[in-house]
């Protein structure tokens, strides 16, 4: 039986059972942070079997990994005395509560009554529910009904290179919050929402936010990725940008929000720590991670980061 041909796959998804990838290594594979040098396409997902024993009873399913995804395609409805037997012969009892990775045993077992069975009454593919809109929080004013007391804060377009002492300053001086370097800090914003248009307006800053992102990759695919979202011209703008680290961290907010981000629930969620314009002296990346309300650095290759490119719109205020 063809088990791939009854599911539903992404087309980067690879039609082979991955037999020797275990949860522990999935994790330590596909974790946004932890990502192996060796995993060169952060795009590519597999399928492997894991023993759930989370439950009352073990259950075996069929997984789908890959970078920040995690979708279960199968149940496979095994006798619980094979599960319990591959659980024991690991260390783990009934009462373990933790994922297992099949053994020999098992394997043999899946090879017989599922992959090459022509009719298997074992194999119960999952019906995936597709998932609610994320919740962008109460409604925003437009620009045009929002007036800014004041002029609007200047911040440089590329922060160039910094070190650590510098970031630290910069911090101070505009009063950015950061959970270690300045945890009373407090920025203010003044966001709107132009109609019909997936971003958000700083009046404060006079910069345009995309409200989403671009997905997870190094700075050089990164890149790529700005021109051709520029190419396809956003909002009916074509200079979209890497924000400077103080752009980035003027969307930093004290307190976290109900999705767990330290920026303004009109912001996704999928985006939790980006890129900046911004070079490490001596060596490497400056990130803002919205998670852990930080500013932290990085090599800028493997995992990588996220993106939310903003411009300034000097024409709208």
């Amino acid at each position: 039986m063809n088990i791939f041909n009854k599911l539903k796959l992404s087309k980067s998804t690879h039609r082979v059972i991955e037999w020797e990838m275990t949860p522990d290594l999935a994790f330590c594979t596909y974790s946004a942070k932890g990502l192996r040098d060796e995993l060169k396409n952060t795009s590519e997902r597999i399928c492997y079997f894991f023993i759930d024993n989370w439950g009352k009873t073990p259950r075996l399913y069929l997984m789908e990994r890959g970078t920040r995804h995690v979708n279960i395609l199968a149940e496979i409805t095994a006798p619980h005395s094979l599960l319990h037997d591959c659980i024991a012969r690991q260390g783990g009892t009934v009462t373990s509560r933790d994922n297992f990775s099949i053994d020999g045993v098992v394997k043999k077992w899946l090879i017989q009554e599922v992959i090459e069975s022509e009719d298997c009454p074992y194999f119960v593919p999952m019906v995936e529910s597709p998932p609610p809109p994320e919740d962008m929080g109460q409604p925003l004013p437009t620009p045009e009904k929002t007036l800014l007391s004041g002029s609007a804060f200047s911040f440089p377009r590329d922060s160039g290179r910094l070190t650590d002492d510098q970031t630290e300053a910069l911090i101070r001086k505009w009063n950015f919050f950061d959970a270690r370097q300045n945890p009373g800090g407090n920025f203010t914003n003044l966001l709107t929402a132009p109609k019909n248009q997936p971003v958000i307006v700083d009046m404060c800053t006079a910069l345009m936010w995309q409200q989403g992102g671009l997905e997870l990759c190094s700075m050089r695919q990164m890149k790529k990725n700005i021109d051709q979202l520029n190419h396809q011209a956003l909002a009916g703008h074509s200079d979209w940008r890497l924000p400077s680290l103080e752009e980035a961290l003027s969307l930093m907010e004290r307190a976290a929000n109900f999705k767990g981000l330290h920026t303004a629930p009109c912001f996704s969620q999928e985006q939790p720590f980006i890129f900046v314009a911004a070079r490490r002296t001596p060596t490497g990346y400056w990130f803002v991670d919205y998670k852990q309300g930080k500013v932290y650095w990085s090599s800028g290759t493997v995992p990588g980061g996220f993106a939310r490119l903003c411009r300034n719109t000097a024409e709208l205020l």
